[in-house]
């Protein structure tokens, strides 16, 4: 099977597009693409659904890559980068308050710019930090 775009595009429950801006509390749902074979010749055997809620979020010390925690409904948790979260959508359900989402939001964009400029001043003054 050659590799497809995804065409999951939210559904009754999950109906705000959140690409490229979740927080911690959404709850999300989104399509990931499987594939089989071996790590060498990867084929590409489809999407699985995923929705849970989104637990935790860091953005890496080194290159800023924002990874988010998921609870499933299950218990189980899986570590997803943000690129790969907002690659082919990424839907969610929403709050009691949004006013709520948006206060964590504020904090999450205040983190990513203390982040990027953090990671700028490292990669311009690379004795910085020794």
């Amino acid at each position: 099977m050659a590799y497809q775009n995804s065409s999951y595009k939210g559904d009754e429950i999950y109906k705000i597009n959140a690409t490229g801006d979740c927080v911690v509390g959404d709850e999300v749902s989104f399509e990931r693409a499987k594939f089989s074979g071996s790590w060498r010749k990867p084929k590409f055997s489809g999407f699985e659904l995923i929705q849970g809620k989104i637990i935790k979020d860091s953005y890496g010390a080194d290159k800023q890559q924002h990874t988010f925690t998921i609870e499933l409904g299950d218990g189980s948790k899986i570590l997803i980068k943000g690129r790969n979260l907002y690659s082919n959508g990424t839907y969610r359900k929403a709050w009691e308050d949004e006013s709520q989402r948006h206060e964590v939001l504020d904090e999450k964009h205040a983190r990513g710019d203390f982040a990027r400029a953090a990671r700028a001043d490292r990669v311009n003054n690379p004795l910085w930090g020794f």
